[in-house]
């Protein structure tokens, strides 16, 4: 049994005061540990594949700021770009030729994108994706899934997963009906749900917006034919196909989930990554669908800091990196290691877990399984979660503190980063 007692005195200082100047104390919920209990550490810095909190404590992280860090945290080729950047100034509210290179960049790697449009985050793409959608069609309704999430939109607050799950609120207070009834959901890998909704529905569909891969719900990729049976109901009905790629962009592979899947939606929103871990987002798809945005078109939408140039440097050099030979093999391997290796640990220590990995994401729920969508997602263990988190957490090892959200792995982890994890793991499982 190794140490399991760490230094949390400042963690716990800062937190504390941060209650009485932020909502909660975070600035976004997840953060805050309330679905698995006790509090937050309080980051310093990152580097590579670890972080160090502000008590001087290193871990392992395999969150990612979410994301983005697929080269690993602050990597030196990024860092140098932005400092380049930086000389010339922060933010222009103006084109810059910066726009146009990673733009390039995004339209060559993603099948569906032939014109693209840059936000500040994942919310923004989806909230301007949707308003595109129904403007395109001349149609209200969409189609969302239970568990999968697009942002804090208030059109998208149904059913939502990730933090509205982890916090247990099943919508959100002050989200009127209006806002809201045209959202139609369906359980995520049910084709005959989504079927029924286009003939209760008939002509009044905008289209249907998806993870590909869940994220929010935890980890859920698509069983065989639903992608395509997505892809062939919404030609049918002459609605719009549109896949939230923010967390598989350039994670899965490097076109995205629709590359990996060979399906390739109409729209395409995007994030993460190509900000190589500044905030941006992005939107995209046909050229005729796009074109209806403004100025091109009578579709708002705006933003001063969209096309940030420091955003814009970092997302460049981020897919320059993922573009060397052997990189998406490199992530591949070491995804399977760690995801397989939980699988047997929990198995060896008599838990009931099930989960699995594509490329760079991966996820553990602690039910026998499968888990197909949310409902299964929400037969997991949770308070065995809370318990394994706090037990990995005290080992050095930082996990997404929900059992509803994906993990990530990077460039940066190594072999004697997953079998620290694993040895973490086994530790921690036989003694819960």
């Amino acid at each position: 049994m190794v140490n399991t007692t760490i230094k949390t005195t400042k963690s716990q200082e800062i937190f504390a005061a941060a209650q009485n100047l932020m909502p909660g104390g975070v600035s976004s919920p997840v953060r805050a540990f309330k679905s698995v209990g006790g509090q937050p550490i309080v980051f310093d810095r990152v580097n590579g594949a670890y972080i160090w909190d502000v008590d001087g404590n290193k871990y392992i992280d395999y969150v990612g700021t979410w994301g983005p860090a697929i080269c690993g945290h602050a990597h030196p080729e990024v860092i140098s770009a932005l400092h380049a950047a930086l000389e010339k100034g922060t933010s222009f509210g103006a084109p810059s030729v910066l726009e146009n290179v990673l733009a390039e960049m995004v339209i060559d790697a993603v099948p569906s994108i032939e014109i693209v449009r840059f936000v500040n985050s994942g919310t923004e793409a989806c909230m301007a994706v949707l308003r595109l959608m129904r403007a395109f069609t001349n149609r209200e309704k969409i189609i969302k899934f239970e568990g999968c999430y697009h942002g804090h939109a208030d059109m998208f607050l149904v059913k939502a997963g990730s933090g509205v799950a982890t916090l247990g609120l099943p919508d959100s207070p002050g989200v009127p009906k209006s806002a809201t009834s045209s959202t139609l959901t369906a359980p995520y890998n049910d084709l005959e749900a989504v079927k029924a909704l286009f003939e209760e529905n008939r002509d009044q569909i905008a289209g249907v917006i998806l993870e590909p891969v869940v994220g929010n719900a935890g980890f859920i990729p698509p069983d065989a034919g639903f992608l395509e049976g997505l892809r062939e109901l919404t030609h049918e009905h002459g609605a719009l196909l549109v896949f939230d790629e923010v967390m598989t962009g350039f994670r899965i592979a490097y076109g995205g989930a629709q590359e990996k899947f060979g399906i390739t939606p109409d729209l395409t929103t995007m994030g993460k990554v190509i900000g190589g871990g500044l905030p941006v987002g992005a939107y995209g798809g046909r050229r005729d669908i796009m074109s209806m945005i403004a100025p091109a078109g009578p579709v708002y939408q705006a933003g001063t800091l969209s096309g940030n140039p420091l955003a814009m440097t970092a997302g460049i050099k981020t897919l320059e990196l993922l573009q060397k030979p052997g990189t998406y093999e490199q992530l591949e391997r070491i995804t399977k290691k760690l995801a397989d290796g939980l699988l047997k640990v929990a198995q060896e220590t008599g838990h009931a877990a099930c989960g699995s990995h594509i490329s760079a994401m991966f996820g553990l729920f602690f039910t026998s399984g499968p888990v197909h969508n949310y409902e299964d997602a929400k037969k997991s263990d949770t308070t065995k979660f809370g318990r394994f988190h706090r037990g990995m957490l005290e080992r050095g090892i930082y996990l997404a503190p929900s059992q509803f959200e994906a993990g990530f792995t990077s460039l940066a982890h190594t072999d004697e980063d997953i079998e620290q994890t694993l040895a973490a793991a086994k530790d921690v499982l036989s003694s819960l």
